[in-house]
């Protein structure tokens, strides 16, 4: 019986029941293959099922074992190789030579999906990365019950190894989804991640093999997975283990942000440790990759600003409140959505902030195109296992607020009228305010940009307490006090008073529970009033906040109107 293993070259193996057959499906009627490259000691393999066994490959239990190459020393490789030396098993000369070929120097490499086969090594690694991530978070969700029925503190081994899987899958998540956007960078990144993805994936496995040990009892599954995988990596805990991959992975995601703080010896250091590992679990010398679609050079592209843009801040400064909101649905995202790499995003464009959604199974990023220097908006969603993506500019697109969502709508020429493009759900009020002001400053200051809807200016779901001229770094500025209905949060405004710009947002702020303090709000002179530890959120990249700003943390609001300071005052007298 030959083992249920991959084995590539010109004519394939089916991994499940043995089936041999050519890279031609009329070769074999019943057979679903897919020819791809095969590389060496990297993670660029495919799977091969056929026909009758892809229903027992989707079930994701059996098909994670399906999915490891077993140890040159396992006896149904040793049975495999007697039976073709010994010529017992009646295959033609081409097929014998690769499968020998094969089992003799290609075992040690975890597999990515069949879907993935064929594909160029870019777009198979982080494609990969999604793989593992949707893996580390099957992997953290099993570790957690157990810790549960365990009855583990939330400061011992088995959380804290959770902790760090479930922070596996973010980050696989979030460098693959950069990557897209920092396509001149993704080189620089490949052989990086063909020397850590083999590495976590097996990890991952040996994890899921002790989970589904049913001859120990659920104590000793942890006790056996624990010592046997920290005796594997010469005694690094297995928490400590998946912070390495982490840190790393986040290095890498650094190289294509191009971070200023990016540690190179730390990397080289990881790169060492994880090179032993891999070693020592029996992988030869990750080999060279060569990069695909995502980073062909084409078309004029503008020089970018290196001044960082103001958007890049906003969600970097964490709120200074969390106000929930409620009746939080399901984001969704409703396309037409494309495959990785066939959007041609231009070279050198630059990520502004990314957001996620339900567990990370929908992201948004938003990023400046190097091309014409507009904003698009860019989701990604995950479907069996693969990221698909919707791309539209912020020209392009429609914003309304309902409840705790907001609406993205697109103008379709085929039916001639608008239809949903996304709808995103918040679960605080501070973030679906940054995200809609965020936006709306985007299309305005986007040379794209035809025109507004009169609504998408208007905060339909806030109630206006006070609006008054100020004189602010320089210009007239609109300021509105503005009370969130649904959670009646307040918030400061500003917008630009005239002008082709008129009511576009240029900063807010969020009034929390320091008004209550006396000393929080203090009148100055007729027209000038200062506060005092209040946190700006500035969306125009000429708006110099310092200018504003007075002794120690204090904002300085200038009134133009002699009244306008006394009855913002007195807004805030009111209780909440």
């Amino acid at each position: 019986m030959i083992s249920r293993q991959h084995y590539v070259g010109v004519h394939l193996c089916c991994c499940f029941c043995s089936t041999l057959y050519s890279k031609s499906p009329r070769r074999h009627p019943h057979v679903l293959c897919r020819h791809f490259k095969f590389r060496a000691n990297s993670y660029l393999v495919g799977v091969n099922i056929c026909a009758q066994c892809r229903p027992w490959h989707n079930n994701p239990s059996r098909a994670n074992d399906a999915l490891l190459i077993e140890s040159p020393s396992h006896p149904q490789d040793a049975a495999l190789d007697g039976l073709l030396r010994s010529g017992s098993l009646e295959v033609p000369q081409q097929i014998k030579q690769s499968l020998l070929h094969t089992t003799n120097h290609h075992r040690h490499l975890p597999l990515v999906d069949m879907d993935l086969a064929g594909q160029t090594d870019d777009i198979t690694l982080l494609q990969g990365c999604y793989l593992e991530a949707q893996r580390s978070d099957d992997i953290s969700l099993k570790l957690e019950g157990l810790r549960l029925e365990l009855n583990e503190p939330s400061d011992s081994y088995l959380a804290l190894t959770v902790s760090e899987i479930c922070i596996s899958a973010r980050r696989l998540r979030h460098l693959a989804d950069v990557a897209q956007v920092h396509r001149d960078r993704v080189e620089f990144v490949l052989n990086s991640l063909s020397i850590v993805l083999p590495c976590l994936s097996r990890s991952l496995r040996d994890i899921q093999a002790c989970y589904d040990d049913r001859s120990r009892s659920r104590q000793n599954r942890w006790r056996h997975m624990y010592h046997s995988l920290t005796m594997e990596a010469g005694g690094r805990p297995l928490h400590c283990r998946f912070d390495m991959y982490n840190k790393y992975i986040s290095l890498c995601r650094d190289i294509l942000i191009r971070a200023s703080n990016f540690d190179y010896a730390l990397m080289e250091s990881l790169r060492r440790h994880i090179i032993r590992l891999r070693e020592a679990r029996g992988f030869g010398p990750p080999s060279l990759v060569q990069a695909g679609p995502l980073v062909r050079h084409s078309g004029h592209v503008y020089e970018m600003d290196p001044i960082p843009h103001w958007a890049e801040q906003i969600f970097a400064i964490p709120p200074p409140t969390r106000t929930p909101l409620k009746n939080v649905g399901q984001t969704l995202s409703f396309g037409p959505h494309r495959e990785m790499g066939t959007h041609n995003i231009p070279m050198h464009s630059k990520v502004l902030f990314r957001l996620s959604f339900d567990r990370d199974k929908i992201s948004l990023i938003v990023f400046k195109s190097s091309r014409d220097n507009c904003a698009y908006l860019l989701l990604r969603v995950l479907r069996d296992d693969k990221a698909w993506y919707a791309l539209r500019g912020a020209h392009e697109l429609c914003i309304e607020r309902e409840g705790s969502s907001l609406h993205l709508r697109r103008w379709s020429k085929n039916e001639n009228c608008s239809k949903l493009w996304a709808t995103l759900f918040f679960r605080t009020w501070e973030e679906l305010v940054l995200v809609y002001c965020t936006f709306i400053s985007l299309k305005a200051r986007n040379n794209l940009t035809l025109q507004f809807r009169s609504h998408e200016l208007d905060f339909s779901e806030e109630r206006k307490l006070f609006q008054a001229c100020i004189w602010d770094d320089g210009f007239n500025h609109s300021l509105i006090v503005y009370k969130d209905v649904a959670t009646g949060g307040l918030r400061l405004h500003a917008a630009v008073w005239e002008g082709e710009l008129r009511q576009c947002p240029v900063w807010t702020a969020f009034v929390t529970r320091q008004a209550a303090n006396p000393t929080w709000l203090k009148r100055v002179s007729q027209h000038k009033v200062r506060l005092s530890d209040i946190q700006l959120y500035v969306f125009c990249q000429q708006y110099r906040e310092r200018n504003q700003r007075r002794g120690y943390n204090a904002f300085q609001i200038d009134f133009v109107s002699d009244d306008a300071a006394a009855h913002f005052i007195n807004v805030f007298y009111r209780p909440f």
